[in-house]
């Protein structure tokens, strides 16, 4: 039985990589996204194949996140740094091979400082080698619908066939946004705590760009400096992904360019500023939440670019049929509801309310907040919503649930 798994698992990975049977260009490539309204905002070569480099560590983090959620994982859990992991390059987070980290050490290692050793000490966990890791994540890639992308590996370390598109991290950004919202919050932070010393991410766009909360960078030689991003302004959420920049700071500057260019406002202070931008003890609360989270509903898959297809009935080989574009994320028949909580005269008062109210919706799962800035009267107002209900109903049951505990609300489309 092992050995007919072994010969399934290396066909499911041959017939994968032949399916892509451009060669990797490392070119450069972009991707500017609307998530409202599924308008492609910019593109350039966002279908040229190409390097993911550690881009390839947000597939690593959305099966670790599908794990914690089923109970195949706790955040206090220990792995082992296998030898295969201890002898990643640097960044890591240096734990010699025999030792063990928890997953909410491996967790923060990967988002924040993208630790190699971390992501293959959990592709060795969860996948039994990473080797075999890599054709799950390529198996999750084609159920998300990120059809030309193959994982070889865990961490993005060098391997010319570990291969992806703009497109593809597009699709893979948003997925881990709209299917983990809390656990998202962590590509927010810009530093953590490891054993008694402070390591610092280094996403820098999002450090000074108004309204980014994530989400990734990445670099090897093969693929030139490669950036996903995350922004919200006035309530709406944007995905872009740059990838084959020449420096780290021209690859930034690139992004920035791109989302003033294509953004209202350009992204611009006073604007508005999503919260989970904000967050600043993400450990127990994001370890609470996830431990209890019930599984999400069927969804149809996210549509980038004008298809679609049912995320449930897509099979490896699956040839996704085209569609009129529509708005992204179509969750079981229409638009998304949102609940709103304060209109508040600080965004840190409206950031607070936010804090209030979502350790009391744990069992909805799927909602995200967000912070809406607008001028009342010649003053400065700050909405506080929660958005991403499947429909009225249940952000209504949502609203019932706060008004028990004593906070004000009302829902809206």
């Amino acid at each position: 039985m092992l050995l007919i798994r072994r010969i399934m698992a290396f066909v499911f990975m041959a017939g994968a990589f032949l399916s892509i049977s451009r060669t990797a260009e490392a070119g450069y490539a972009h991707y500017i996204y609307d998530v409202q309204s599924g308008k492609v905002l910019a593109s350039q070569n966002a279908e040229a194949i190409n390097h993911p480099a550690s881009l390839t560590k947000m597939m690593t983090l959305y099966l670790t996140f599908e794990a914690l959620r089923t109970g195949r994982l706790r955040w206090d859990d220990r792995i082992v740094m296998t030898k295969n992991a201890a002898s990643k390059i640097p960044f890591k987070l240096g734990v010699p091979a025999g030792q063990t980290i928890t997953v909410r050490e491996a967790v923060y290692g990967m988002a924040i400082r993208s630790a190699n050793d971390a992501a293959a000490a959990m592709g060795d966990h969860l996948g039994g080698s990473e080797e075999r890791f890599g054709v799950l994540m390529t198996k999750k890639a084609r159920q998300l619908g990120m059809r030309n992308t193959v994982f070889r590996n865990a961490s993005g370390l060098p391997d010319n066939a570990q291969v992806t598109t703009a497109r593809d991290m597009a699709v893979l950004a948003l997925s881990l946004i709209r299917d983990y919202p809390r656990e998202y919050k962590i590509f927010s932070q810009r530093s953590f705590s490891f054993r008694g010393r402070t390591i610092k991410g280094h996403n820098n766009l999002m450090y000074r760009y108004p309204g980014m909360d994530g989400i990734k960078t990445g670099f090897v030689n093969a693929s030139g400096y490669n950036l996903a991003s995350a922004v919200v302004v006035n309530g709406r959420r944007y995905i872009g992904v740059v990838l084959g920049g020449n420096t780290a700071r021209q690859r930034d500057n690139r992004m920035a360019e791109l989302l003033d260019q294509a953004l209202p406002g350009g992204g611009l202070p006073g604007v508005a500023v999503a919260t989970s931008g904000q967050q600043k003890r993400p450990a127990e609360g994001v370890a609470a939440f996830t431990s209890n989270a019930p599984t999400p509903r069927p969804r149809t898959e996210i549509i980038l670019g004008g298809t679609t297809a049912n995320a449930a009935s897509v099979t490896p080989y699956a040839t996704v049929p085209q569609a009129a574009p529509i708005q992204n994320v179509i969750q079981q028949g229409g638009p998304l509801w949102d609940i709103q909580i304060a209109a508040a005269g600080s965004q840190a008062a409206a950031t607070g309310a936010l804090n209030s109210a979502l350790p009391l919706l744990a069992d909805f799962g799927q909602i995200a907040p967000s912070v809406q800035g607008s001028s009342s009267g010649g003053r400065e107002v700050f909405r506080a919503r929660l958005t991403g209900f499947v429909d009225r109903d249940a952000a209504a049951r949502a609203c019932s649930v706060l008004q028990n505990r004593s906070i004000d609300c009302f829902v809206v489309r």
